[in-house]
């Protein structure tokens, strides 16, 4: 990797920063010295230790200039999946701009501070959204990436020594529902510290200006909400961290914006928030009679109200999906942000709504793949951070976003 890729890694210029994906074998062997600076085309004088990579450590390497504080991507501590051979952050955060998709390749990805979007495009999508009636929103976890929310999926997707999706089941609560809270209340409790970005309040603001407009989100963050995004105009594939339901079959409590941080005291996050997350600092023994439990049956526990992996999605709100895109008024424009719409039903949803007379958007940071979104010659496809591009594209009908302080 020769040194002015690194440089441009970890010290962008002000109009533009590249991010190089190594594979783990290559940066482990770096990092404990076993792969020299010199076949990584790095002066020999350089620290590559862990602290000098730390995500916003303020340093610098012989003639460049420091760092800000949201130049440098890279976690100060990594563990070795031995299982996947995969790079993680130790903390299991997600790290700003940067994100690992692949262990075993090359990758490079290039973006600019502020999204270049073609002028005739972004004025060609302007011109048909404001005489679009019917619009539908598909997003996913690209449009909360710029909140900082650890997504849990894909090579990256442990908590602590944990595959995050073996705890997203309905066997893992029976069998262990301590793990599978404690789990579930430190992503609470990471999403109530992150705020909503411009692009949340973007199409919180286009559902108020446009009545025919429909979110679909397969976020489960609450972020949505938190931003002010009407409800009847927001449907949740997955649910959410902040919906809570009794577990007892013949009990039907439920209760949609439990915001409460701990949910219960038992679950209290003690020091740094990264600490639970981390598999060196042991966990908490908490008793099952000390989890959160119904208040209506006053017997059953309490689960997090999101889709587990083999459970169906909420019939009411396919429901109310399916009835407001089987409307006999079609459908204007579909816009997917952050997502690559491959798993079903979003998967089917671009065809659906194709069917309807809708032209595509495609917001993302990875170009999109062509058999999945089925992009034509007259859809528009946005490359970049969802939050930057799209309040640009939505401006003209929201005004300027801005973020409350």
């Amino acid at each position: 990797m020769p040194w002015s890729a690194y440089r441009a890694a970890c010290y962008p210029r002000e109009d533009f920063h590249e991010i190089f994906y190594l594979s783990f074998r290559h940066f482990r062997d770096l990092l404990d010295g076993t792969l020299s600076r010199e076949v990584c085309g790095l002066p020999t004088s350089t620290d590559c230790s862990p602290n000098f990579l730390k995500a916003g450590k303020s340093t610098s390497l012989p003639g460049e200039r420091p760092t800000r504080s949201d130049d440098v991507c890279v976690s100060a501590s990594w563990k070795l999946d031995n299982t996947s051979d995969a790079l993680q952050p130790a903390s299991g955060m997600v790290l700003s701009r940067l994100q690992l998709l692949s262990s075993h390749t090359l990758r490079k990805m290039s973006t600019t501070t502020s999204p270049a979007i073609s002028r005739s495009d972004l004025a060609s999508f302007t011109e048909y959204l404001d005489k679009s009636t019917r619009i539908l929103a598909l997003c996913g976890a690209g449009l909360s990436a710029a909140s900082g929310l650890p997504t849990f999926r894909g090579a990256g997707g442990f908590w602590r020594n944990y595959d995050a999706l073996d705890l997203a089941t309905q066997e893992a609560f029976a069998r262990d529902p301590s793990l599978v809270w404690q789990f579930y209340n430190y992503r609470r409790h990471m999403a109530l510290k992150a705020r909503p970005n411009k692009a949340h309040y973007a199409l919180a603001e286009l559902a108020r200006k446009k009545p025919e407009f429909l979110t679909i989100s397969q976020n489960v963050d609450g972020l949505g909400p938190r931003a002010g995004h009407p409800k009847p105009k927001l449907e949740l594939l997955h649910g959410s961290l902040f919906t809570v339901k009794c577990t007892n079959f013949y009990c039907d409590h439920v209760d949609d914006e439990n915001y409460t941080n701990p949910i219960t005291p038992a679950l209290e996050i003690d020091g740094n928030d990264e600490d639970i997350s981390s598999a060196e600092v042991p966990m908490k023994d908490v008793a099952e009679d000390d989890l959160p439990h119904c208040p209506d049956c006053k017997t059953a526990l309490l689960r997090p109200g999101v889709v587990w992996f083999g459970e169906s999605l909420p019939g009411r709100m396919l429901d109310r999906v399916h009835a407001w895109m089987d409307d006999e008024r079609g459908i204007d424009l579909l816009i997917v942000i952050g997502t690559s719409a491959s798993v079903y039903p979003a998967a089917s949803y671009i065809q659906s709504a194709r069917e309807r007379g809708a032209k595509v958007a495609i917001v993302n940071l990875e170009e999109p793949d062509q058999e999945a979104s089925q992009l034509q010659d007259d859809d528009w496809f946005f490359q970049g951070d969802a939050a930057e591009l799209v309040p640009m594209m939505l401006e003209s009908v929201t005004g300027k976003i801005e973020v409350p302080s």
